[in-house]
């Protein structure tokens, strides 16, 4: 593995682990102002982490070329779906461009703010996410990859749990 390859693959990954890491502390902190500001600092290095990666693969993979990143996401889907479409690559500026604002609201809005928004935005924000991260590890990974992603999500999905079942207390729903 070359240096290029590995920067890449660390990026990806700081940024994987980074934003489970923000979601835990996060349901953990219970709206303690200390550690949803630690939560928003992480939430923040897994944005940037995932820019980084997003930097380097046009660096090291495509030559800074979008026509050359759609045929190799292409390629990549055609492998494992068996259908030729590099739009994933398109979906993947989304991911990008919606963290991007959802971190600069979290650091604009303050921390009660951010935590006083739609339930149905924030498990629809996450729930992408999740998805996105699954298709990344599990679908389209490979070897250990595969585990590391599979213990992500379940981490995900237990936080996730948390959440719910926490919001469920507050609203009188729960025993």
């Amino acid at each position: 593995m070359n240096e290029g390859e590995l920067s890449t693959r660390i990026t990806i990954w700081a940024s994987v682990v980074t934003y489970i890491t923000s979601v835990v502390i996060f349901v953990s902190s219970r709206g303690r102002p200390r550690w949803d500001a630690v939560a928003r600092v992480a939430y923040t290095g897994a944005c940037l982490s995932l820019l980084a990666h997003v930097g380097l693969a046009f660096q090291f993979y495509h030559g800074w070329s979008q026509a050359a990143a759609y045929r190799d996401t292409a390629r990549q889907v055609n492998e494992v779906v068996g259908i030729n479409w590099g739009g994933g690559l398109y979906i993947n500026y989304i991911v990008l461009a919606w963290w991007s604002l959802d971190v600069l609201w979290w650091w604009r809005g303050g921390l009660e703010s951010y935590r006083r928004r739609s339930g149905l935005l924030i498990a629809a924000w996450h729930g992408f996410l999740i998805f996105i991260i699954f298709n990344a590890t599990i679908v389209f990974g490979h070897g250990a990859a595969r585990w590391a992603g599979l213990m992500v999500c379940v981490c995900w999905g237990l936080a996730a749990w948390a959440i719910a079942r926490d919001s469920s207390t507050r609203s009188g729903l729960a025993a």
